[in-house]
């Protein structure tokens, strides 16, 4: 009988998730998404788990190294937020509570919440070397949250789950928002499930195109992700980091920004 249950409560779930989500366009890229997710059930999830994390690292007592961190994103923030205004996107803003954080970690990591929660590793300072490639990362990771990549890859786990192939119909019922904040806490735990630690090569190289223009249109020059880069690429570090684990080749993702250099630096101004 239980079986029974469980399997009833599994279709009508399909059933719904078939018939509801949104449709979503990717800022700069213009790419189009089916979302099964609301931005509140997202926001909720992450930033639950966010506040679990937080209580649990150690902020870096690096004073110039935290205030660094603080003054590229909110310079990246206040860029990415004009530029959603200008587009007839105001209402997205409404979306973040942005904040910068600098944690002890010997780790070449970094990762951004949706919502705009931002931590950044200690480990990865060294590697960035300057404020513009910060920016380049930095701008990776909001670029991440923009996108909506974490409710993207939410809601492919969704469909798997409850495999979404039927007739859309209402229903009412409490079953499948119970499935989403179980699906929430896997994908929002930093585990190796995580959606922090999982997107697509796709999404990451769309991360980095619309990262690099971010970094320009907050005053940074974008060419430095390509020096980030080539600097990776030598120490031979990105394979071995955590951050980079999901990411397109060196070799590639260099070629890939080099390609988009030109139109990113339509948006730089000194």
């Amino acid at each position: 009988m239980k079986n029974i249950k469980t399997l009833i409560l599994s279709l009508c779930a399909a059933l719904l998730l078939s018939g509801c989500g949104t449709s979503n366009t990717v800022p700069i890229t213009g790419r189009k998404q089916h979302l099964l997710v609301s931005d509140s059930e997202v926001l909720s999830l992450s930033n639950t788990q966010y506040k679990q994390y937080m209580q649990t690292a150690k902020l870096s007592t690096n004073a110039s190294n935290t205030a660094m961190v603080k003054r590229v994103g909110q310079k990246l923030a206040s860029a990415v937020e004009a530029y959603l205004k200008q587009n007839g996107m105001a209402s997205e803003v409404n979306n973040y509570a942005w904040e910068f954080n600098l944690v002890q970690n010997s780790e070449m990591n970094a990762f951004c919440m949706p919502g705009g929660k931002i931590v950044v590793y200690e480990g990865l300072l060294p590697v960035t070397q300057d404020e513009a490639s910060l920016a380049i990362v930095l701008g990776h990771e909001i670029a991440h949250a923009v996108a909506k990549h974490s409710a993207e890859k939410l809601s492919k786990q969704m469909k798997a789950q409850y495999g979404a192939k039927a007739l859309s119909v209402v229903l009412a019922g409490a079953g499948v928002n119970s499935g989403l904040a179980t699906l929430g806490q896997t994908a929002f735990s930093f585990g190796s499930n995580s959606v922090l630690r999982g997107f697509s090569r796709s999404n990451e190289t769309e991360a980095d195109y619309m990262g690099m223009i971010f970094a320009a249109m907050a005053g940074y020059d974008p060419a430095a992700a390509i020096t980030f880069w080539q600097r990776m690429a030598a120490s031979g570090s990105s394979s071995k980091a955590e951050f980079f684990s999901d990411h397109p080749s060196d070799e590639k993702r260099i070629a890939n920004l080099k390609a988009r250099l030109p139109e990113a630096q339509k948006y730089y101004k000194k």
